[in-house]
């Protein structure tokens, strides 16, 4: 790991973005830079470091293995993102894996210098409470998808959820790089043929098409009226 020569990258940190360059200048001091090839491992499950990691480019997904191997993942981060805060927070083990999806230029910053931040500048501290709130109200509503919808329902429901990530055109959404069926059936705890399924029947009905390395979902709109028939929420 080496310092960045410069303070730029972490102005596109979700919850460095109100503060000034004298004040980004500080934290990369505090910083070290490393850069991550897609499949390498970045944190281990239980793992008893306690760095704070900010993702500059490129994307990781969090995920735990099961003993036989079955992967669950959690969420993907992108360019702007922050993992491995809860164990800076309270000292306890990490509670997922890390994996760089894509190849990714990743900061890190050691738990004592991180809390320090969180004391000293109130804009960062504020914007992390959003960003566990949210969090939170993710995984309430991921619990509540298992528990009562029907594994094609939480497929359209991740779609959508990918949906209000990506590049909107007009009525369509165009997710690119596209997840494979396997990433798909991890996070809505299903298996890859499930996926591939409804994926398939959504391509015949017009509401999604595959082009080139990405999806394209054609008609959010449609696709959340099909999962409000459901939940009617």
């Amino acid at each position: 790991m080496k310092q960045s020569r410069n303070a730029e990258p972490l102005a596109n940190i979700a919850i460095f973005s109100a503060l000034p360059l004298q004040a980004l200048e500080a934290i990369n001091r505090h910083c070290s830079w490393r850069r991550y090839e897609a499949g390498e491992s970045i944190l281990a499950y239980l793992d008893q470091s306690d760095e704070v990691f900010f993702v500059a480019e490129g994307e990781v997904y969090v995920t735990i293995y099961s003993s036989t191997g079955k992967a669950v993942n959690f969420r993907n981060l992108g360019p702007g993102s922050i993992f491995g805060e809860y164990a800076a927070i309270d000292g306890a083990a990490r509670c997922a894996s890390v994996e760089a999806r894509t190849p990714c230029l990743v900061a890190s910053m050691g738990a004592r210098a991180f809390r320090k931040l969180l004391e000293t500048e109130m804009a960062v501290s504020q914007a992390l409470i959003r960003d566990l709130v949210k969090n939170i109200r993710t995984l309430t509503k991921r619990v509540y998808e298992f528990s009562t919808l029907a594994v094609n329902n939480r497929i359209q429901g991740e779609l959508l959820r990918l949906a209000s990530l990506a590049p909107k055109d007009g009525k369509g959404a165009r997710v690119a790089p596209a997840p494979t069926h396997s990433e798909i059936a991890s996070r809505v705890s299903t298996h890859r043929e499930a996926v591939t399924r409804e994926l398939n029947r959504l391509v015949r009905i017009g509401i999604i098409e595959r082009q080139d390395k990405a999806l394209i979902i054609r008609d959010v709109e449609r696709l959340a009226a099909m999962l409000h028939e459901m939940t009617g929420e």
